[in-house]
């Protein structure tokens, strides 16, 4: 039996290109604040210290980098498939936990604990780290995100937040959303960065429904912005998360806000536009328990298609 298993370990590689050469732990300094305060630029919030895992690839000199923001559930396993297939790719990969330092696991079930906007002020804050590590191209710089992050990711793309919270003085050469939800209209959402934005979605998903992004993508596309979106018709909310359920399961109490109409009014203030009146997670639109799981023939072209995408505009 001893050599049966010297064999087995002598059969695998003990080292692929997936491993990176150096993994770093970087604090993030950032801010709490609701998104009436991000929307006016208020940044009277909470301090607060995040972390984030910068993994260098393989390769010399500066590389390029693709940052990961997690969804409601926080740093899971679908981000640690991104961060190998990516290393494996010779791209380095920056991991943001919006969770743990603020004394949080998760608020799926209970959004209220997190403005949904706050993970972009995140991401900048992060931007102005990598934008000044000497083992990163500043100019190479992929911003992907998932559900909750996916809406950041997309979101971070907009002009008018970039002036009030982008400090890094760098942009982001792309941008790819999973899942997000686009039903929140933004003023000035329409005036975006004149750079790439992909979305990746799944017709059945009652999380963050793929048709909420459709209105919006389409004011994107009249407006010249270089933006697509790839649906995949068995692909459940979640579905690139190789420890999902298969089939797909209801979540026990996560809210979705999935026939929910939301608008930024003049004061910087997220409205029901049902009611006209502040949004809260107990509006009657807000529902509970949203179907999650893992689609494996949509991770494989899902895989793919973003393997070629970030080669396009990246080339490692």
């Amino acid at each position: 039996m001893a050599t049966l298993m010297a064999c087995a370990v002598q059969a695998q590689p003990l080292a692929d290109k997936s491993l990176p050469v150096r993994v770093e732990l970087h604090p993030i300094p950032t801010l709490t604040i609701t998104d009436t305060q991000f929307l006016s630029g208020d940044n009277k919030g909470k301090e607060v210290v995040l972390g984030g895992e910068l993994s260098i690839a393989q390769g010399p000199g500066r590389l390029p980098v693709v940052i990961l923001m997690h969804g409601s559930g926080g740093a899971g396993a679908n981000t640690q498939y991104w961060r190998r297939h990516l290393n494996g790719m010779g791209i380095s990969t920056f991991v943001i936990d919006g969770m743990t330092g603020r004394g949080l696991t998760g608020v799926g079930d209970n959004q209220i604990l997190l403005g949904r906007l706050n993970f972009i002020l995140d991401i900048y804050r992060s931007l102005e780290i990598l934008a000044k590590h000497p083992r990163v191209d500043p100019n190479r710089i992929i911003l992907m995100g998932f559900s909750r992050g996916g809406q950041a990711a997309l979101y971070a793309s907009v002009e008018r937040f970039q002036k009030l919270w982008n400090k890094s003085g760098v942009s982001f050469a792309a941008y790819i959303a999973f899942y997000p939800d686009c039903g929140t209209t933004y003023r000035e959402d329409g005036k975006v960065a004149a750079r790439p934005i992909r979305i990746y979605h799944g017709t059945p998903d009652n999380y963050n429904p793929v048709s909420s992004c459709k209105p919006y993508i389409e004011r994107l596309k009249k407006a010249g912005t270089d933006i697509l979106l790839t649906e995949y018709p068995n692909a459940p909310h979640g579905f690139d998360n190789p420890l999902g359920a298969n089939p797909a399961v209801p979540t026990r109490a996560d809210q979705s806000v999935r026939d929910c109409k939301i608008r930024e009014n003049d004061q910087a203030i997220l409205i029901n536009a049902a009611t006209n009146t502040p949004f809260t997670y107990k509006d009657e639109c807000v529902r509970i328990g949203p179907t999650v799981g893992h689609d494996p023939d949509a991770t494989r072209a899902v895989t793919i298609a973003v393997s070629e995408f970030v080669q396009t505009v990246l080339k490692p």
